[in-house]
């Protein structure tokens, strides 16, 4: 799995509404992982960005939200879910704030494309825990090559049933001419 951006935010509790300075991973699949450490070894909170989020808000859209002390309101984000609840993050500085943002949008909202020559269109790939996704350097400026492996065993059971079925059909099938002899005799 290929990581969009990662970094150092403070993010609101829940509960008590205190700030602390988490490790923040965002990656391709839409995963904002929050962790004790940039080690990544404890987990603390995880938000699918494709199912849960509503809208991303930064700087003066945040209201309500305090940010903490010794960081301007410039520096907040705050990620509407779809469940109600808001989860409030504050970045370094205004620049930062704005980048993790629009990263925040992108990777909510866009989807990976694959280019098929023979049929010349782009299909949409669903990207999920078993792809593993490359992304290198394009050939000009500001362009990206996104490689997306995909599991070799998916959709085995699929073509499994198939198999299952047409052997079935074609059992009963075979069942019924050796029958056919006999009436004839």
């Amino acid at each position: 799995m290929a990581l969009l951006r990662s970094g150092w935010l403070w993010r609101q509790t829940s509960l008590l509404k205190r700030w602390k300075l988490n490790w923040c991973d965002l990656w391709i699949d839409g995963s904002l992982c929050f962790y004790k450490t940039d080690s990544r070894r404890e987990l603390e909170h995880r938000v699918s960005l494709k199912t849960a989020c509503v809208d991303v808000r930064s700087g003066l859209e945040c209201p309500g939200v305090s940010p903490p002390e010794s960081n301007p309101r410039e520096n907040l984000i705050v990620v509407q879910l779809t469940s109600g609840s808001a989860v409030n993050l504050c970045a370094n500085s205004e620049d930062e704030s704005i980048a993790w943002k629009l990263t925040l949008l992108d990777a909510r909202r866009n989807p990976l494309f694959t280019y098929d020559p023979y049929d010349d269109s782009y299909q949409a790939v669903p990207i999920n825990s078993y792809h593993t996704v490359y992304i290198t350097p394009g050939a000009g400026p500001g362009t990206h090559q996104v490689v997306v492996q995909r599991d070799p065993f998916d959709g085995v059971m699929e073509h499994l049933a198939l198999g299952l079925l047409a052997g079935m059909a074609a059992g009963t099938a075979m069942r019924s001419f050796l029958w056919m002899p006999f009436f004839f005799c």
